[in-house]
């Protein structure tokens, strides 16, 4: 009966503290005393025998023995949800809820697009994104908070099953009236003739970019820096220069005819993927895996858009490129 309890109180109260960092943060998420939390930490210490946290300075870290308690039990909640929702199911997939998190350049316009069309088939589906940055998705991934996580990612994760792997090439976007508009793909040395805007650095669009320049030993004063995707586009469309982003960010704008992508060419542009991932040995819940399935069926850059062959394939021979323009 004991075990029984644990399960049910202590380990939840555990996992909020692993969560927070703090007892006295985890006592105001659970809405208990911190005294509550410290007795149920120090209980579940007592039966297993060992120390679950190292209490430091900024806040309590889960020891060796804590991170795997806190792996078991995120996994043993994520499983007890996924049986409500496929018991649910069993009526057809009327209802449920998709959690996902995601890089800020896949909501503009691609996941909510994607969202939409799914709840047409499915209205009863609810979603819940969250949009953080590359890293942080796969930290929302690991840690229960999020059934899908879609992301750009440089490096695997201990813990992460990625469902979908795709190369996502850099392209600088443009009006299509600017005079670079006529070319499939371009080199940094032909844009910089041209104003700039930037994304911050903490973009991975960005990072690339000040690598590539750096090999290249081109420098950049960019016209506009800044976090909002959305002000960068608009600094584009009123003719204020270049701008650079992933295919996906544009794709429908481009597709609209509102803007105009090219590849960059430059070796080192290519060094991100996206990536679709979920917690490895999880099971899905019904919802969650359907919309899984749809998704990857929406990310491949679509054939015959007249600007960019097929993702997978950039740096194939014979698409038409530019050559450097003078002054």
């Amino acid at each position: 009966m004991q075990s029984v309890h644990l399960q049910e109180t202590a380990v939840r109260y555990f996992l909020e503290v692993v969560r927070s960092g703090s007892i006295s943060e985890a006592a105001v998420r659970l809405f208990v005393s911190g005294s509550a939390v410290s007795r149920q930490i120090a209980g579940l210490e007592s039966v297993l025998g060992v120390a679950l946290f190292e209490r430091r300075p900024r806040g309590m870290v889960p020891s060796a023995a804590g991170e795997l308690l806190a792996a078991y039990a995120r996994r043993a909640t994520l499983e007890a949800d996924r049986v409500v929702s496929d018991i649910e199911a069993l009526q057809g997939l009327r209802k449920g809820k998709v959690r996902i998190a995601s890089s800020a350049g896949f909501v503009l316009e691609f996941l909510p697009q994607v969202m939409v069309d799914f709840q047409r088939r499915y209205p009863g589906i609810q979603f819940q994104l969250q949009v953080a940055r590359p890293a942080d998705v796969t930290t929302a991934i690991l840690n229960g908070d999020a059934d899908i996580g879609l992301t750009y990612s440089r490096a695997a994760e201990q813990g992460i099953c990625v469902e979908y792997r795709q190369e996502a090439p850099v392209l600088v976007i443009m009006r299509p009236d600017h005079p670079l508009a006529k070319f499939r793909a371009v080199t940094l040395a032909q844009m910089q003739p041209y104003p700039l805007a930037l994304p911050d650095r903490e973009n991975t669009v960005r990072q690339l970019f000040d690598i590539c320049c750096s090999r290249r030993q081109l420098v950049f004063e960019p016209a506009l820096v800044s976090v909002s995707f959305e002000a960068l586009t608009s600094f584009v469309l009123h003719g204020g220069g270049l701008s650079i982003s992933g295919e996906v960010t544009v794709r429908h704008r481009m597709q609209r005819g509102e803007l105009h992508g090219a590849m960059i060419r430059d070796r080192g542009m290519d060094g991100r993927v996206i990536e679709v991932q979920t917690l490895t040995g999880r099971t899905l819940p019904e919802g969650a895996r359907t919309f899984l399935e749809v998704l990857k069926r929406q990310l491949p850059a679509p054939a015959g858009d007249g600007q960019l062959p097929r993702a997978g394939v950039q740096g194939r021979r014979g698409d038409q490129t530019g050559r450097p323009k003078k002054g």
